[in-house]
């Protein structure tokens, strides 16, 4: 499910380890079910995207266009990381 999608990507992120073929795994189960993700997890997985360095324009457009609908439900935390990640993957 979403949260532990979310989950999975940040507990790697935290401790930086990087597996990219897990990422790509994470990126196609969550484009799917973005619409199902809570502001919090979409915060969390596309800053774990970034942290890692780990480039998937797929998922990011994806989670763009999910995000829109719910974007009143994104506290000052969940829209920095959202922004953060979206800047430093440098995604347009």
């Amino acid at each position: 499910n979403s949260q532990e999608i979310a989950n999975t990507v940040n507990a790697f992120a935290k401790m930086d380890h990087r597996h990219p073929e897990l990422f790509d795994a994470v990126a196609k189960a969550a484009i799917p079910i973005i619409d199902n993700f809570n502001s919090q997890e979409i915060g969390n997985t596309v800053n774990a995207f970034a942290k890692m360095d780990h480039r998937h324009p797929e998922l990011f457009d994806a989670v763009a266009k999910a995000a829109i609908p719910i974007i009143d439900n994104f506290n000052s935390q969940e829209i920095a990381n959202a922004v953060n990640a979206f800047a430093k993957m440098d995604h347009r």
